[in-house]
Formats: structure tokens, sequence, C-alpha cells
């Protein structure tokens, strides 16, 4: 039992520190829809507000070293309607290592016809990783890959499309194009390792059903080099304009439920529950997520149209 507690930890320094191995470095979201500012710059100002959404999400909860994650979005469109801003902040820990990260987003909007705009969007910032790998519980004595990686500041940036109407949207991005070094030395111990470059892709649908009732599917794929591809597949109703709910299937990985509810026209909150289908799933009580937003509404006269994303 005390190896299964521990792998995890281990598996969490593997991901960065393996010697040139890739791996999905940056974190998943269940609520990737609705904290879409991420990891693509062009979704900026899309809801035509300023929009600040805050996001928690514990993975695994009973597993020790289990990955959590917290982040910080704010956004707006400027007065000149072609141009958006966005400030995007996030804490992230797995094991021994944590990232803490704060990127700027400026994105440049374009109308492609009546009810729809194309964004091109740039992100750029820093990370700061750390990593205490020799607290770890050792399989090997004198493993050479337990060493501290004191904090560093890893600059970097990113771009990404983001295309919609009020209805549905499409998105691909690349939230950090540089690959930083992370080669720590230490005695005799030499650690290779670089942030795996991410790609994404994304895309939505709002559809009447009823006078009360809309369906919505939407679907993430994420690609690095070297590791798995990652598909989220989503269902959501919402029901009277108030009321979100679906469920969702990562192939070969979990599936899970959520829900938001529109508290009033400005809050929002959000809450998704999934469970691993791996063998890992015997070992935890599952992944809790919770979203929080709140639009601003500071330009008068201009008209909101529903939020669907």
């Amino acid at each position: 039992m005390n190896r299964i507690r521990h792998f995890l930890a281990v598996a969490a320094a593997a991901l960065l520190f393996a010697g040139s191995a890739r791996a999905q470095q940056d974190p998943l979201f269940s609520q990737y829809m609705f904290n879409t500012l991420a990891f693509n710059p062009g979704y900026a100002g899309s809801a035509d507000v300023f929009t600040v959404m805050a996001l928690s999400r514990h993975q695994w909860v009973g597993f020790e070293g289990a990955p959590a994650t917290q982040t910080f979005l704010a956004h707006t469109p400027l007065k000149n309607e072609s141009i958006a801003l966005g400030l995007s902040a996030m804490n992230d820990r797995i094991g021994a290592a944590r990232q803490t990260s704060a990127y700027a987003d400026f994105a440049y909007r374009i109308k492609t016809g009546a009810d729809t705009r194309l964004a091109f969007g740039l992100k750029g910032g820093v990370n700061l990783y750390q990593a205490d790998l020799a607290a770890l519980t050792r399989v090997v004595d004198n493993d050479p890959a337990n060493v501290n990686i004191q904090s560093r500041a890893l600059p970097n940036f990113g771009f990404g499309l983001f295309w919609h109407s009020s209805r549905y949207y499409a998105g691909v991005s690349v939230p950090k194009l540089l690959e930083n070094d992370l080669t720590t030395v230490t005695g005799n111990a030499l650690v290779q390792a670089t942030e795996a470059r991410h790609y994404f892709l994304m895309g939505g649908y709002v559809m009447d059903l009823s006078r009360d009732i809309k369906f919505k599917p939407s679907f993430m794929f994420r690609v690095v080099e070297g590791a798995p591809f990652s598909l989220d597949l989503n269902a959501n109703f919402l029901l009277r304009e108030r009321i979100w709910f679906g469920a969702m299937y990562r192939f070969g990985n979990a599936f899970g439920v959520m829900g938001q509810y529109q508290i009033n026209d400005q809050l929002r909150a959000g809450y998704a529950f999934d469970l691993t289908t791996t063998a890992i799933g015997a070992y935890n009580a599952g992944t809790h997520e919770v979203m929080l937003s709140y639009d601003f509404r500071f330009l008068k006269g201009r008209t909101i149209s529903p939020r669907y994303f």
C-alpha cells in the first residue's frame, strides 16, 4: 500500500524529469469550455463584458500527492471592440512538483460575418517551477534523480485562434511555444528534461431542442509530442437559460458529470465530478472541480447575448 501511495509522487517527478521523455505537463480541466483563456488567448473578450473566473480542481481525492490546480482569469474588450485584454494565473501542484504562472493575454478581433468573429490571440508571461524530488520515498537507494530543483523562472509565450458566434465556436492554440530547458546538475547527478509544447483544438455548438431546453455538444483535443493524445467529449443541456447539466468522457482516462447554475445575469457557479477508468481509480475518491464566474457590465448600452461558452 505504501508503494501505491507514493506512486503518484514519483510519477509527478517523472513527468518532467525522465530523461528526454515527453508527457502532458499542463493540467486538465473538465470544465474547459468555461476556462478557455487558460490555454487560448484568442478567447479574451469573447463575452463582450469584463469577466473574472476562479476555478479549483482537486484530482484523485484521497491519493497522497494527488494533483491540485487553482486558476484565476480576467478578460475584457476595450472601447475599441477590435482589441481585448486578459490575465491568467495558475497554481498547479502534483507530488513534489509545483508550478505557479502568470500570463497576460492580447486578442485582436475581426468580424467575419453578421454574427461571427475571429480573434488572433497572443499570450506571454512566466512560469515559476520548483520540485523537492529529494523528499520522495526512494525505491532505489542513491537514485541520482532524487535532487532538489530550486525555483526557476521560465518565460514563455504562445498564440491562439478563436472563432465564434453566439451559438458555436472553434479554437486552436499553443499556449507555450518555448520548450525551456529544465536540466539539473547536482553532484554527480544529471537530470535532463524540457517543458513540452502542447497543442489544443476545441469546438462546440448550441442548438434548440425546445423552447426551454438547449443542447450543447463540445470537444477538447490535446496533443503533446511523445505522449498519448487526450480527447474530451461533452454533452450538456441548458434548462431555461439557467441550469446546465451534462456528462463528459475522456478517452481511455475518465468519465464524469457536471452542472452549472446561472444565479443571476452576472454570477454563475459550476461543479464537475469525474472518475478515472484506469487502475489508479481503485485508490482514490474521484476528481472534484468547482468554478465561479462573474460578469461586470460596465459598458452601458451594449446588448449582451446569453453566455453559452
